[in-house]
């Protein structure tokens, strides 16, 4: 009989890691998210399309944040909560880890449409229906993340081991081949796809603008590295949690496994965490200076002037063309 070490998960050092990162992510989360909120409320009068949806972000960022207080206790070593409770926090957490992972993917195809598509009737009206799409966001990641809670996602893998509890277990459903592969093609691959071809559409539309790369009102550069910060922050959150998923697949079998992969995967999820954080700081308070550089107003004035300046075969153009 082969013989593989119970997954520990009270090891100091690392539970220093963990109890740290939380805590930092819980307050700065929790205090960055509930402050969006409130200035998004307060200005609801000048609200955008693309601030619905980060309205619905930062209640799913909030949301997420506000499970983290359960694994700092786990992982402070001050006790296991109970066991349904330990899923009922992880069931939210992958909730709205994914429906974060479908808003970001809504903001950054929003904002290439609103650029790059300035004067269609059929791109502004379709972008009113963005609390449509949110509520679809909200229906679909809740749907879809029932399953792990009730046929029990962390189940212990090491019925022997004491310590194989709450959060120290493998995300047993999650890794299952058919949840696995839905999970990579829809909750990560197909919002990655589109926030890399967005990102590139905008970048390209913006490049090929000879009025925003002449007007004062479009800092192009400072556009082009916030767009490329934010597809890197989002690889950096989620890819390490999927590729971890991708792995402990592969080493299905428990006698397989070793405590260091689940010490790995602990770390991943962690890492997908951050993005409760740091959507405030990337997202809510660069949207002022976003809407300043690029909004279709300003844009849109641009293509009115150079219209009204050039001859009739220039008078069609829109700035923002591929």
């Amino acid at each position: 009989m082969l013989n593989y070490t119970c997954p520990n998960s009270t090891q100091d050092q690392q539970n220093v890691v963990f109890v740290a990162v939380y805590s930092v992510v819980f307050i700065f989360g929790l205090t960055l998210n509930l402050t969006a909120l409130v200035i998004f409320f307060r200005n609801c009068k000048s609200r955008s399309h693309t601030t619905v949806y980060m309205i619905h972000l930062a209640f799913a960022d909030l949301l997420l944040v506000c499970t983290l207080p359960v694994r700092i206790y786990y992982h402070g070593g001050l006790g296991n909560p109970n066991q349904q409770f330990c899923n009922f926090t992880g069931l939210i957490l992958l909730s709205n880890m994914y429906g974060s992972i479908f808003l970001l993917m809504c903001i950054s195809f929003d904002r290439c449409i609103a650029v790059c598509f300035p004067l269609s009737s059929h791109v502004r009206e379709g972008r009113k229906k963005a609390w449509c799409v949110c509520m679809g966001i909200w229906i679909l990641t809740t749907v879809t993340s029932l399953p792990i809670y009730f046929k029990n996602t962390f189940s212990g893998n090491f019925p022997e081991c004491k310590n194989s509890m709450c959060f120290g277990n493998f995300p047993k459903y999650a890794t299952q081949t058919s949840a696995l592969i839905s999970t990579l093609i829809v909750g990560f691959g197909i919002p990655l796809t589109v926030m890399i071809l967005s990102s590139w559409g905008l970048i390209r539309a913006i490049s090929k603008s000879t009025a925003v790369q002449t007007s004062d009102l479009v800092d192009s550069r400072r556009i082009k590295r916030m767009i490329i910060t934010n597809l890197a922050i989002f690889l950096f959150c989620f890819l390490p949690y999927h590729v971890m998923l991708v792995l402990l697949n592969a080493y299905e079998a428990p006698q397989t496994r070793s405590s260091s992969l689940l010490t790995a995967y602990q770390y991943s999820l962690m890492i997908a965490c951050l993005n409760g954080m740091l959507d405030p700081l990337v997202y809510y308070f660069t949207t002022e200076t976003f809407r300043r550089k690029m909004d279709v107003a300003p844009v849109r004035r641009i293509w009115q002037m150079n219209s009204h300046s050039s001859d009739g075969n220039n008078r069609s153009r829109a700035p923002l063309t591929t």
